[in-house]
């Protein structure tokens, strides 16, 4: 008798996992199939309205998207939280009142951290920072899907693009926080257990941004990331990995050959912790200069090892491993 409460808050664990890994590799399929169908059937007005309202709505992932307080609330995400567990471990106070952009690292396969923290309210986001608006930015082309693009918005997820993260960091009040994987979806091909690569040596877009609107500089590493799923031998060089670079170069998405639990797509349980780190001050500069951009690339970097260093071995990292950046 003692063992079906676990039992049964196992299931739900494993049941609000692999729903929302369908929900990312397998929804926006659905959605499409379902919609064509409907523009076949009697519903056809249905669709042709809904398509003509999609048109003018087609600019709102770029002008922060439309999150729902109830949605970032279901129950169900609590039980996603408990399967591996993730937290969200704060270091130091952010004001309300400016702009943030979080450089979230490493990316992992699937993003569950940034996820898990920035686009739910399980792990206390709005209690650990308030008066703070996530929004976790994604490839452009996945708001591109009908029905898909107007329920990941929900969770606050928006457009990666330059003018969605530049509508989100000159909101005039402050309180928003745009969510960067900075690692990008290559950095998802170098996901494997016990792997400390984080692809940002270039990656100096994100800091140009920032210095143009004058908006803080918030490193975060999320410690677990890279344990929750295993991948098939692609090293630098390989016919494996040029494959996957050149089709991430076509579709603008990596293709990590990953699997999880029994063979199949369930990540592994392991703990994440999400580390959000003190704030670094950018003071605005409509057109920066590229030593500006590359003097802050340099600090960000420093705050971001400095970061990962206070905190590796207490959540796992032996104390003679150092993250390699490429």
């Amino acid at each position: 008798m003692e063992a079906s409460p676990r039992f049964l808050c196992g299931g739900l664990q494993a049941f609000a996992v692999l729903q929302w890994v369908f929900s990312f590799l397998g929804l926006g399929s659905v959605c499409l199939v379902a919609l064509l169908l409907a523009l076949l059937s009697r519903a056809w007005i249905l669709v042709v309205l809904y398509l003509l309202w999609l048109y003018g709505d087609r600019n709102t992932p770029r002008v922060g998207g439309r999150r729902s307080a109830w949605v970032r609330n279901w129950a169900i995400w609590r039980h996603f939280r408990d399967y591996f567990p993730i937290s969200l471990v704060k270091t130091a106070e952010l004001d309300p009142c400016r702009n943030y952009l979080f450089g979230f690292h490493p990316h992992g396969v699937l993003v569950v951290g940034a996820f898990g923290n920035f686009c739910t309210e399980a792990t206390g986001f709005s209690r650990l920072f308030p008066g703070l608006r996530p929004h976790l930015l994604m490839l452009p082309c996945w708001f591109q899907i009908p029905i898909f693009r107007d329920y990941i918005m929900t969770s606050g997820l928006v457009s990666s693009d330059k003018a969605s993260v530049s509508y989100l960091l000159s909101c005039p009040g402050g309180g928003q926080v745009a969510v960067l994987a900075v690692g990008g979806p290559l950095e998802a091909l170098e996901a494997k257990p016990g792997a400390l690569s984080l692809r940002i040596r270039n990656q100096k877009g994100f800091v140009k941004v920032a210095l143009e609107h004058g908006a803080a500089l918030v490193p975060v590493f999320s410690f677990g990331e890279n344990e929750l799923f295993r991948q098939l031998p692609n090293p630098p060089g390989s016919c494996v990995r040029r494959a996957q670079e050149a089709l991430q170069s076509l579709l603008s998405v990596a293709l990590p050959l990953f699997h999880g639990r029994l063979g199949l797509l369930m990540p592994f349980r392991s703990p994440i912790h999400t580390v959000v780190g003190a704030a670094i001050p950018v003071q605005r500069s409509p057109r920066p200069s590229r030593a500006q951009v590359d003097a802050l690339h340099a600090l960000y970097v420093e705050r971001l090892t400095q970061l990962f260093e206070e905190h590796k071995e207490r959540y796992g990292v032996p104390a003679d491993r150092h993250l390699v950046l490429t």
